[in-house]
């Protein structure tokens, strides 16, 4: 568990943009931690959320957020390398961000963590035209296709490539999770795409990768049979 002047201290030598001083923070709190695993739910993460936050809510400039976010990703990088890859489990997943989706780094930590613990991970990032991740998954035939998000521009496309997957019917056990900024700041959003699930934080997607039953192939929309909240408009989306 963090302490909370080592977070403090984290998040300052992002903003500020001192790589030096970040990574001492950062060696120190895993000298603190069990395994280097565990700095992603305790440092990596929860600044990568906070730093998003602060964006959103206009307490630092695009210049500040670019700088802090850069070096996290180095930090991100480097933890990387320390961590014991498991026996491989037999289990797969595809992790996506959507069309024009700039921050992908909170989708990285996943797979980092995922493929450490035995997963195979094809991770495409952002970028990835819809058809192809419907062609990447009739492929591998994974168990999971996680799509993080934190741009509400990204949202349609989320619903629409949900929407292809169901209805071409391929790999119809596969799970679909979403993450990321814009579903947590939206209450409902990840039911409105028609998605399996939603994870709030780097915790919960895990678990839920990890312990979901396969999915109902009988079950054609994800959000069917659930209590669905009223849609919302485009520009209620935008501006949630």
């Amino acid at each position: 568990m963090r302490s909370p002047n080592s977070f403090d201290r984290f998040l300052s030598t992002l903003i500020s943009g001192d790589r030096p001083a970040s990574r001492q923070v950062l060696r120190e709190e895993i000298a603190q931690l069990s395994a280097p695993s565990d700095a992603y739910e305790a440092l990596l993460w929860p600044a990568m959320a906070q730093l998003e936050a602060l964006y959103v809510e206009d307490r630092i400039n695009a210049a500040a957020h670019a700088l802090a976010t850069r070096i996290l990703r180095s930090l991100v990088d480097q933890v990387q390398t320390l961590l014991t890859p498991a026996t491989p489990t037999g289990r797969q997943v595809i992790i996506a961000c959507p069309a024009g989706e700039t921050e992908e780094l909170g989708a990285q930590m996943v797979a980092d963590l995922l493929e450490s613990r035995g997963w195979k991970v094809a991770f495409l990032g952002g970028g990835v035209p819809g058809d192809e991740i419907l062609g990447l998954v009739g492929t591998m035939r994974p168990d999971v296709l996680m799509l993080y998000g934190t741009q509400p521009s990204g949202v349609p496309e989320v619903r629409r490539l949900v929407d292809l997957i169901r209805d071409v019917g391929v790999q119809p056990t596969m799970n679909i999770l979403v993450s990321g900024g814009v579903f947590n700041r939206a209450e409902g959003l990840w039911n409105e795409v028609n998605a399996d699930y939603f994870a709030p934080d780097i915790r919960a997607t895990l678990d839920l990768i990890e312990t979901a039953p396969p999915r109902d192939p009988d079950d054609r929309l994800a959000g069917a049979s659930r209590k669905r909240r009223r849609r919302r408009r485009p520009e209620e989306v935008l501006t949630a």
